[in-house]
């Protein structure tokens, strides 16, 4: 036992000598994107919940109705008897919205992708994923055994180049990339890495966390370009936007069967709670009936990046970068004492000389919230 506290003690030294120890925060989030920390009531910019839907009373009462009939847990996994009527009625849903045949629910988005990569790809196979993809996508390519080659973040004509070199020695390939990317909110070439996937024979899967319910008229990132691109594997989470919890894959049925009965994540876990099917299905009768709602996080992102002086956002998220580690815990800290949440994000998160500021916008932020904090932004941070 001694050699495993010195092991914890040590690492945990080095990382605090370097400023990358992480510690979690007790945080009480609130309606209009409030959050009560350390004592302090503080407008929150580091939240996920674009739209507020997991505060939104239609739902709360949704849930609540659930837990009444259906009870608090799933019971058992999905194979078993977890697979209760609602999850029917949420995966229609996300084949309407993502424009599929099928859809599959998972306990979580990194579940997802731990279980989706491997069932589709192994050994003798070629992954070539962008080197800015989520964790949950390396990982899966880990769990899959497969050749993994990294292509420059958004870089179609290195892919191709890798695609070229490497795509007839293995039977089959899988393109891996974020739809919207969490750290810094660019949107992948999705129309070309589509033409590029089909001319090689390529199979593309997109993560689209942060793009469902906020980018291409809530129904995502394959739908944000002026055509709808061809995406045979759409996956993402309902954690975010749809404000509930759980991962889902969007695509045609015969992948969804081979999903639902290949993926370990899905087979050996327990179903999701009713609560959180229930929260997702009226989430998204939301995001599909009010465009003014989904509009509104990215017409924030706008007008903050616009009054910083920083290019125009494709997304939600708006990434500032001081790429010193201190000095942006030491902006982080400037903004909590001015009110305002704004999470200091650090490597192995980022790459290293990164680090940054990430402020998501909410739909239930108002205009004055984003003027005052931009302004505080431009003064005391970009300022000084």
């Amino acid at each position: 036992m001694e050699s495993l506290e010195n092991f914890a003690y040590q690492k945990l030294s080095a990382l605090d000598r370097k400023s990358l120890k992480r510690s979690l925060q007790e945080t009480s989030r609130l309606p209009k994107s409030r959050v009560i920390r350390n004592g302090k009531e503080l407008i929150s910019f580091s939240c996920n919940d674009y739209l507020g839907l997991s505060q939104h009373p239609r739902i709360i009462e949704a849930i609540q109705k659930a837990v009444t009939i259906h009870g608090t847990g799933g019971g058992a996994s999905r194979l078993v008897t977890g697979n209760y009527p609602l999850y029917n009625d949420l995966e229609k849903r996300l084949a309407e919205l993502k424009g599929t045949e099928d859809a599959c629910v998972f306990g979580s988005g990194y579940l997802a992708n731990l279980g989706i990569i491997p069932s589709l790809v192994g050994e003798k196979d070629l992954i070539l994923i962008d080197e800015l993809s989520h964790s949950c996508m390396f990982s899966g390519t880990v769990l899959s055994k497969s050749k993994v080659l990294f292509f420059h973040h958004n870089d179609v004509g290195h892919l191709e180049a890798l695609l070229k070199k490497n795509r007839d020695k293995h039977p089959r390939a899988l393109i891996l990339t974020d739809g919207v990317f969490s750290m810094d909110g660019d949107l992948a070439p999705i129309p070309e890495l589509s033409s590029l996937s089909l001319r090689y024979d390529t199979w593309l899967m997109t993560d689209d966390a942060h793009g469902i319910g906020v980018v291409g008229k809530g129904r995502g990132s394959s739908f944000a370009f002026n055509s709808v691109s061809k995406v045979p594997l759409q996956m993402g989470t309902l954690s975010k936007a749809v404000g509930s919890y759980g991962g889902y894959l969007c695509a045609s049925k015969s992948v969804i069967d081979l999903i639902k009965t290949r993926a370990r994540t899905l087979i050996y876990s327990t179903s999701l709670a009713p609560a959180n099917i229930v929260a997702s299905i009226e989430a998204l009768k939301i995001i599909e009936s009010n465009p003014e709602l989904i509009q509104k996080p990215l017409d924030h992102a706008k007008s903050f990046s616009k009054a910083l002086g920083l290019k125009n956002p494709s997304s939600a998220i708006v990434p500032l970068i001081l790429e010193d580690t201190e000095r942006t815990l030491e902006a982080s800290k400037i903004l909590e004492d001015s009110g305002y949440l704004v999470t200091a994000i650090r490597p192995p998160t980022v790459p290293k000389g990164t680090s940054r500021l990430r402020f998501t916008f909410s739909a239930t932020h108002s205009k004055k919230d984003v003027s005052s904090l931009a302004n505080i932004v431009n003064k005391k941070i970009i300022g000084v």
